[in-house]
């Protein structure tokens, strides 16, 4: 994507005041929930309007969609509200039916980036088509794959593309429904800069209460977008029930935001600092994260220490561990004080940690 450039022109022509939003229900339910909605939202905010018309589930026997009829509602919503449209789509059927209804955003889901193949049945559907064309992250935190699939819609000559970042899929219990992994999406940013990047708080969290959290932290990251799924009466949805907020929730949201200005150099100075320091937060969070499992890891070893009656300290593999790991962060432009003191911390931490278990 030599001239990533071209790629921004269909976001900046639109000239927003405020970041693009793309709101609407998970899925269209029934005509009177999806219009009653987009009546709700045609006086906010909101670019798009979206809808899910097919529903791609983990398991079957879950609601899957109400289908084609899905997108006359949506044609409608655009004839009394005014509100440009969007639905996901995962095959060449999807395309046709949503180009014919006059859809003018489609984005490709998690679970179709993971595949090629699906994503160049869609390309070709899509070659040369002036819709915007958006690109979920896929399930797992690959970024070549994630830029394979915007590489394979650009080849198709689809000018108006743009990716969203929804979170990762991972095995552990964490507070997220899909960890974000912030910093995927910084590394993408900071690789194609032009490239417009939407945030997905909705499924990242999958609960509207974290909502606005996360759309803070995408908005001081520079994320040009947000997509949050809105529904009229979010406790009775279809899907996805838990993470949907209310049209008047949304509005609220867009008050309280704190949103970036860019008028002027001091503007720019602190717009830069903030996406700066945001990109710490995220990291320095990480880090936590990553101690606490590592603490976790030490309390098992303590547990089997307790079992066979052995020391806590076992000072050869600490001698080892210590060495490795200043040779590694010279690599990484850590000085070898710096290292000793941090490591130090920690294994002193896991002796607490393994002392604790053996005493108790």
């Amino acid at each position: 994507m030599e001239n990533s450039k071209e790629l921004r022109s269909w976001l900046d022509n639109l000239e927003l005041p405020h970041p693009l939003v793309i709101a609407g229900p998970c899925s269209a339910e029934t005509e009177e929930q999806v219009l009653n909605t987009a009546h709700e939202l045609k006086d906010s905010d909101v670019s798009y309007y979206r809808a899910g018309i097919w529903k791609p589930r983990t398991r079957p026997g879950n609601f899957e969609g109400v289908g084609a009829i899905g997108l006359k509602w949506l044609q409608k919503v655009k004839e009394e509200t005014g509100l440009q449209t969007a639905t996901e789509v995962a095959n060449r059927t999807h395309v046709d039916l949503a180009l014919e209804h006059g859809v003018d955003l489609l984005w490709i889901g998690a679970r179709s980036t993971v595949s090629p193949f699906i994503v160049q049945e869609i390309a070709d559907a899509l070659e040369g088509t002036d819709k915007v064309v958006l690109i979920k992250n896929p399930v797992n935190p690959d970024l070549s794959l994630w830029l394979g699939a915007v590489e394979r819609l650009h080849s198709a000559n689809i000018k108006k593309l743009g990716v969203i970042h929804r979170g990762f899929s991972t095995y552990q219990k964490t507070k997220y429904r899909n960890i974000p992994e912030w910093q995927i999406a910084i590394e993408l940013q900071s690789r194609f800069p032009d490239l417009p990047l939407i945030n997905d708080p909705s499924h990242i969290t999958g609960k509207r209460d974290m909502v606005f959290d996360v759309s803070q932290t995408a908005l001081d990251l520079n994320f040009d977008g947000l997509m949050i799924e809105t529904h009229i009466d979010p406790d009775n949805a279809w899907s996805d029930a838990a993470q949907q907020v209310t049209p008047s929730v949304l509005k609220q949201m867009f008050k309280d935001l704190k949103m970036r200005k860019e008028t002027d150099e001091e503007a720019e100075y602190n717009a830069n600092l903030a996406n700066l320091r945001a990109q710490i937060d995220v990291i320095d969070n990480k880090l936590i994260e990553i101690l606490g499992d590592r603490m976790k890891v030490s309390d098992g070893i303590g547990e089997l220490k307790k079992q066979r009656n052995v020391a806590v300290l076992q000072t050869n593999r600490w001698n080892s561990i210590l060495g490795k790991m200043i040779l590694e962060g010279e690599q990484h432009g850590l000085s070898e004080e710096f290292v000793l003191r941090m490591f130090k911390a920690i294994h002193q931490e896991s002796i607490n940690h393994q002392e604790k278990i053996i005493n108790a």
